[in-house]
């Protein structure tokens, strides 16, 4: 086995000790954008924001008391928009991985890593990956995400599955390159509609016969829903016209011809085991099991250059896109629905563009599906970033998008009589500014956002379309101060909504403060430890209530909810191993009981737990 290994002090200077044989730059990680960065192994107060079940940053995002279970969302990002619509059922998709979101990799030896986290009862979390290099030219790695968590609240188990593979092949002189990746996940959960009335107010006034909360009764107790997906991805281009080949390498070089498949599936499923009326009506008896699929088909064919003139690379491309959304069957007989399936095809033309000048650097993409089909729409981005040295980056964007609204907007089937309809709603557009500032001394981002035509669920758990435009300001800034051993990051967001907010709402304003103490143990500083805690707020808002047959968020106007938590944590680092010890909503037994996810949905009590991640580099 290898010694390298990377540490940081105090400062958050990273240390590297490497053995004769490799470089922790040879471990190298590509996203789906061709950005490099490198397997890191450090401990610092960033990877302890990540360490969750997402593995990502959820400032923003209020979880479930439950691990695995949904968000409610604090914020939103319209950064990621997708060009075509979604099946939907967007509550169950937080976890999962989209196109951008699989690597690739290119490493020297044999390399792994596991993580391993505590859940709620009966259960754990496991993801894992282990990559290898045939060559050079030849990688390929298996990664497996596991999760099983019972719960503290009755009906409330999570179970989810989540399988990809990758490779990437490269011909010696380059000429040739492919890679693509294979994904299937799945997500599980008992749903337990919330709280009863009594329960809510057993759990309001702290009542000791239930402090364990499998006592306390809730709305469902035989539910269900499942999202299964899959997908195959492969993206390959043949280099026609290299630098060396060309008459004048100043002028039109690195030709390059180039293809992109794409296809996936997703299936969600609601399962009863009868009705209930805490749903709503309906004439069937039994159980019950509605089913609805999602396919997507998309092959798209592109040439890139590289130009004195553009400045540096320059991709016109192609798609040719196939959708499927539907039924087999009509669900519910008295509900009038005349269509079982969403189908069409389309086609659509854009560019890319990178561009360098000194150390700025524009990045830009477009691409228009022309025609009536559900497809049809716009997507143009921008960026044009900055960066001076290792003081200070500067970044703005702009984004113009039209697509239409998923398609359990436009057609959906349950056994339930209220939850069956037909729409043609217009697509939703959006706009939105963004500007971005970061340095060593204060890290700033501002988004002022646009939507016409916002759809969403109403009160009566409809589909609408709001007519009148949304306006949305986001302002985020973070901060840490440093003194010594100790250290307080902060992270501080303001929003608001001049237009449309009474169906988009979001809390003025949210925070997250971690005051924490860094350090070296014993002899040989072999352990670096992390001891803090973080307060989290946010202020009160009517938060939008959680649907478990729709799996998506409801506007409400009954309940505001906004709190503040405390959760304490001490994290070590051993070599090549993170261990992480929390505990969440430490002060939740003093005070009152005001802590919730979502109307009649009580966010997680005092709990402790302990994980870790382990890398090997063999």
């Amino acid at each position: 086995m290898l010694n390298d290994s990377i540490s940081q002090d105090n400062s958050g200077t990273k240390k590297i000790k490497l053995s004769a044989k490799t470089f922790y730059t040879d471990y190298k990680i590509f996203s789906y954008f061709n950005d490099t960065t490198y397997i890191d192994t450090t401990l610092n107060i960033n990877k302890h924001y990540k360490f969750n079940f997402l593995r990502r940053d959820h400032f923003g995002l209020l979880p479930f008391h439950n691990i695995g279970q949904t968000f409610n969302r604090l914020t939103y990002d319209f950064d990621r928009i997708t060009n075509t619509p979604d099946i939907g059922f967007t509550a169950k998709q937080f976890s999962y991985k989209e196109v951008e979101d699989i690597n690739y990799f290119e490493v020297p030896t044999t390399t792994s890593e596991i993580m391993f986290l505590t859940t709620l009862e009966q259960g754990r979390f496991l993801d894992s990956f282990f990559t290898l290099n045939f060559s050079r030219r030849l990688n390929v790695s298996i990664a497996y995400t596991g999760l099983r968590s019972l719960g503290k609240y009755r009906a409330s188990l999570v179970s989810q599955g989540n399988f990809r593979t990758t490779f990437h092949y490269e011909t010696k002189k380059g000429e040739y390159a492919i890679r693509g990746h294979i994904s299937t996940q799945d997500v599980l959960n008992e749903e337990s509609g919330g709280l009863t009335n009594e329960s809510l107010v057993a759990f309001l006034e702290n009542d000791p016969n239930f402090s364990d909360r499998a006592r306390l009764d809730v709305n469902l107790i035989d539910t269900e829903n499942l999202l299964e997906t899959s997908r195959l991805y492969l993206e390959q281009d043949y280099q026609l016209l290299a630098s060396k080949d060309s008459v004048d390498q100043k002028d039109f070089t690195n030709l390059k011809v180039g293809h992109v498949f794409e296809s996936s599936k997703k299936g969600y499923e609601f399962l009863q085991n009868s009705p209930t009326n805490f749903l709503g009506s309906t004439n069937f008896s039994g159980n019950i099991r509605d089913v609805v699929k999602n396919s997507f088909l998309k092959n798209q064919f592109f040439l890139e250059f590289n130009s004195k003139y553009i400045l540096g690379t320059f991709r016109v491309k192609s798609n040719i896109m196939n959708y499927s959304y539907g039924y087999d069957k009509i669900i519910n007989q008295t509900s009038g629905i005349t269509k079982l399936k969403l189908e069409g095809s389309a086609a659509s033309f854009g560019a890319d563009w990178k561009a360098k000048v000194n150390k700025f650097q524009l990045d830009a993409t477009g691409e228009i599906t022309p025609g009536s089909a559900r497809l049809a729409g716009t997507n143009l981005q921008g960026n044009l970033s900055y960066k001076k040295d290792s003081l200070f980056s500067i970044k703005a964007s702009i984004l113009l998008n039209s697509k239409s609204p998923n398609y359990n907007f436009l057609l959906y089937q349950s056994t339930y009589d209220e939850y069956n309809w037909e729409n043609d709603f217009e697509n939703i557009r959006t706009q939105d500014l963004g500007f971005q500032f970061d340095s060593k001394w204060l890290s700033t981002n501002i988004h002022l956002t646009n939507i016409e035509n916002y759809t969403y669920f109403s009160e009566d758990n409809k589909p609408k379309q709001y007519v009148d435009n949304i306006t949305y300001l986001k302002v985020k800034v973070n901060k840490e101060f440093s003194y010594k051993r100790f250290a307080l990051d902060n992270t501080l967001m303001y929003q608001n909504v001049s237009g449309g907010s009474s169906v988009f709402r979001v809390p003025e304003l949210v925070t997250r403060n971690t005051l924490y103490y860094r350090d070296y143990w014993f002899k040989g500083k072999p352990m670096q430890v992390q001891i803090g805690a973080t307060f989290n707020y946010f202020t009160s808002y009517k938060a939008n209530a959680y649907n478990p047959l729709l799996a998506e968020f409801t506007l409400q106007n009954s309940e505001e909810i906004g709190f503040p938590s405390v959760d304490i944590f001490f994290n070590a680092q051993i070599r090549r191993t993170r261990i992480f010890f929390r505990v969440d909503n430490a002060l939740s037994d003093f005070g009152t009981r005001n802590y919730f996810s979502a109307p009649n949905y009580p966010y997680r009590d005092f709990t402790i737990r302990f994980g870790l991640v382990w890398n090997w580099f063999i």
